[in-house]
């Protein structure tokens, strides 16, 4: 039988409380997410923008290999297209201003592989068609795959493809075209990984939540426990970890909570002590008396990456 460990940190109230919208992927989405994915971060990208307060908060929390996928949409811009047929000199206006939720997952290429790659999936109202006259009038010819066409994101160095109107994947072109290759029944995808789909029914109704596969459950612990738990401890228990799930809320605060699901209960006690004790660590070293050292702290840090 499964078992859980789990831990919850409480960061002062914000200034300002900001909404909790759920941040959820539709079925296009993430079918476009190959089925060997090690961990799936997911931000309500709009409620972030609109709230001063959580961007704040995101600029610290926002895992590196997010923030890329982040600044990529800042960069890529929407030119006009003039009467002429001709594209506008004007910068353009932020294709991020018609994102909902910002989506990244890092994946195996193969169930066999120890390399990881990364994609990044963009769910918003998207104006189709003036991107698509815009790649036109600028002269940029897609690279084609099955009935997919792969635009290069200008000023980013990656590759963009409209599976919907409303779903934009993006990425390196190899990545881009493994997650095309699952969207398309050319290769598995998520929506066939059952633990890693059930760990999504968790924490999707949050603004902010991620979840890891067995793999990527081992190395965030690895991380998170540092000096707190002996290494003896840890290396009794890590083959029984399964997968983990956390979430913030920012409903009422800053809420973050983490579960670890194990193959028994042996397992969960154990790892639930050692999170007791790296809390314990931080608590001794004052790391979480102020809402900013919460958020800069190595435990914190650890789990948010």
């Amino acid at each position: 039988m499964n078992k859980f460990a789990g831990i919850s940190i409480a960061a002062m109230m914000l200034a300002a409380v900001v909404p909790a919208p759920a941040a959820q992927l539709s079925t296009d989405a993430r079918g476009a997410i190959p089925h060997d994915v090690q961990q799936l971060v997911v931000i309500d990208y709009r409620a972030m923008q609109n709230s001063t307060a959580a961007m704040n908060l995101r600029n610290r929390v926002e895992p590196p290999e997010l923030k890329q996928f982040d600044e990529a949409l800042s960069k890529f811009t929407l030119k006009p297209v003039l009467p002429n047929g001709k594209p506008s000199p004007s910068q353009g206006e932020p294709i991020d201003q018609y994102v909902d939720e910002l989506a990244f997952a890092l994946f195996r290429p193969s169930p066999t592989s120890d390399a990881l790659q990364s994609v990044g999936i963009a769910q918003g109202q998207f104006p189709t068609d003036d991107i698509l006259a815009s790649f036109k009038a600028q002269k940029m010819k897609p690279t084609m795959l099955r009935t997919n066409s792969m635009y290069p994101m200008s000023k980013t160095g990656m590759v963009l493809c409209f599976v919907d109107p409303s779903t934009m994947v993006f990425g390196s072109k190899e990545s881009v075209t493994k997650a095309l290759d699952a969207r398309d029944g050319m290769a598995a995808s998520m929506l066939t990984n059952n633990s890693m789909m059930e760990a999504m029914q968790s924490v999707d109704s949050t603004s902010l939540w991620s979840i890891l596969d067995n793999q990527g459950t081992q190395t965030m612990m690895k991380q998170l426990l540092g000096e707190a738990g002996s290494v003896t401890d840890f290396d009794t228990v890590k083959q029984r970890l399964e997968g983990s799930w956390y979430a913030m809320d920012f409903g009422h605060g800053v809420r973050f909570d983490l579960t670890i699901q194990t193959g028994d209960s042996f397992a969960a006690a154990t790892i639930s002590s050692l999170l007791s004790a790296a809390v314990m660590v931080r608590k001794m070293t004052g790391s979480d008396t102020e809402f900013s050292s919460l958020l800069q702290s190595p435990l914190f840090q650890s789990m948010v990456h």
